[in-house]
């Protein structure tokens, strides 16, 4: 038997990917490829279509989609006495869910399992026993990994962006959040890496360059393409995946989660994760939310960083447009801000708390 972990990173596309191995459980299993529940939810809504009472996967339940994301949070919260999120609801003890796991591989016999969480990327930062926990669960098998990881820059701005959907309340990244984030694993990529190439010693581990990864289609195709597992044909790879919000509009919620009550905040992130593409006054790709000074920190603390993945994958340069992370984009923050600000229409707003909170940052920033 074969066990395949994809262990992050975030924002890379882990959701779509995680959307088609739960979409095709079932066609998957038939073909000895196991994308295993973990607790009594998920495995409920896989015998319903199994049963014939679900004709399709109910993709909206996070513990059948994203089942090993449950896992490491559980993991996780195992290890730091600490909860899981909310979005999973309760949630069994850690034992139970491996035990789960296990019965599974016991009566269906696969010939490959497939663990996939971004969540395990975490780990790689001082949670090296929860690696070891993995790699012993199955001893016997053959194991080979997968990480998917972005340009630090594009990737410490997307997931200040995902800071910004889950309600949290950070500094601007211009004002010390982007150089804030770079002892971790969101930033220190050989925090996330060198522990699992150390523990799974000589499995074969895929390390991915996302602009790679979008060249071959996205996070599902590149998946199939570079793990040594057949997969079948013509099963739907396509499927919802994180939406956004507009980094035009990353300080204005940003001041939204600060200011506003937890529902007008959540109004306002949910306003703008719903602006279609076509009436952004500004595309992503051109605005600069670090500035030259942070990102030329960024660069010189990311040096050795990217020496090592250089090593690792005996590539010249694994990001080859790394001199890129110097380069700011046209547009600055306050310009694409004023610009999002005044595209607004008041109407489409849900509230007068919020239209008020928008005209007021109007007189502010603009």
């Amino acid at each position: 038997m074969k066990i395949i972990i994809y262990f992050g990173h975030h924002k890379v596309g882990s959701t779509a990917l995680q959307t088609y191995l739960a979409r095709n459980t079932l066609p998957l299993l038939r073909e000895g490829i196991l994308y295993p529940a973990v607790e009594s939810q998920g495995m409920s809504h896989l015998l319903a279509q199994a049963a014939g009472v679900q004709t399709k996967p109910d993709l909206s339940c996070m513990n059948l989609r994203e089942p090993h994301n449950a896992l490491a949070f559980r993991m996780l919260a195992t290890k730091n006495n600490g909860k899981t999120p909310a979005w999973h609801g309760a949630l069994p003890g850690l034992p139970a869910m491996l035990t789960t796991l296990r019965h599974q591989v016991e009566v269906l016999q696969p010939h490959t399992v497939i663990l996939c969480s971004e969540v395990f990327s975490n780990f790689g930062h001082g949670h090296e026993d929860l690696i070891q926990k993995l790699h012993h669960l199955f001893p016997d098998a053959e194991q080979e990994l997968y990480c998917a990881l972005r340009r630090p820059d594009e990737y410490v701005v997307s997931w200040y962006g995902q800071r910004l959907r889950f309600g949290q309340k950070p500094r601007a990244l211009s004002d010390g959040a982007a150089l804030a984030s770079t002892k971790g694993i969101h930033f220190d990529y050989q925090k996330v890496v060198e522990p699992w190439a150390r523990i799974f010693c000589g499995a074969h581990m895929h390390l991915r360059n996302y602009n790679d990864i979008l060249s071959a289609g996205g996070s599902v195709q590149d998946f199939i393409d570079q793990v040594s597992c057949k997969f079948p044909a013509n099963l739907p790879q396509h499927g919802p995946s994180n939406s956004g919000i507009p980094r035009a509009a990353y300080e204005i919620v940003r001041r939204a989660n600060h200011e506003l009550s937890s529902e007008n905040a959540g109004q306002m992130r949910r306003f703008f994760l719903d602006m279609p593409t076509s009436q952004l006054p500004v595309q992503n790709r051109d605005v600069e939310l670090l500035g030259e000074g942070t990102r030329h920190d960024l660069a010189e603390r990311f040096k050795p960083i990217h020496d090592y993945l250089n090593k690792v994958t005996g590539e010249v340069a694994f990001f080859p447009d790394i001199d890129e992370m110097r380069i700011a984009r046209p547009i600055s923050e306050q310009e694409a801000t004023a610009r999002m600000l005044d595209s607004l229409v008041p109407d489409t707003l849900q509230s007068d708390d919020l239209r008020i909170f928008v005209s007021q940052l109007k007189q502010i920033l603009c």
